[in-house]
C-alpha cells in the first residue's frame, strides 16, 4: 500500500496557498495552511521524523500542473480544478497495514473514516 508524500521544507512560507500541506523539517510536524496560518496536524509529544527523499520542483511556479493549462502556485505538484478534488488511496488501519510510511505520507483511512497523515513517527487523524 502507498500513500501520497507531502513535500518536505525546512521553513512553511507565508506565502504559500491555502490548503497546502507540508512536512517541515525543523519542527518534524506535517503543516496545513489555513486562513493564513500553518495549521500543525502533528497533534504528539513525539516529534516525526525526517525522510530522505527530495522534492523534484522549485519554489518557482513550474513544477506540475493538473486540472488547467497555467497556475500562480508555486507548487511541485498544483491541482487546479473547481470541480472535481485529489482523491487519496485508501488504506483501512494504515498504522497496521502500512509498515514502513514516509514522513508526509497522506492516506484516507477507511476503518476510521479519516485523513491519515503520517508525520515519521505516530499517524494523526482528521475528519
Amino acid at each position: 500500500m502507498k500513500g501520497r508524500i507531502l513535500p518536505s521544507v525546512t521553513h512553511a512560507s507565508s506565502t504559500d496557498a491555502e490548503g497546502t500541506f507540508v512536512f517541515d523539517a525543523q519542527q518534524k510536524s506535517v503543516l496545513m495552511r489555513e486562513k493564513n496560518t500553518w495549521v500543525n496536524l502533528t497533534i504528539n509529544e513525539e516529534k516525526g521524523k525526517n525522510h530522505s527523499f527530495s522534492n523534484t520542483g522549485n519554489d518557482k511556479g513550474s513544477g506540475a500542473i493538473i486540472g488547467s493549462s497555467k497556475t500562480d502556485k508555486p507548487g511541485a505538484l498544483v491541482l487546479e480544478s473547481t470541480t472535481k478534488a485529489m482523491v487519496l488511496p485508501k488504506v483501512s488501519e494504515p498504522e497496521k497495514n502500512m509498515p514502513s510510511p514516509v514522513a508526509g505520507t497522506m492516506v484516507y483511512d477507511t476503518s476510521k473514516s479519516a485523513l491519515a497523515v503520517f508525520d515519521g513517527s505516530n499517524w494523526s487523524y482528521w475528519r
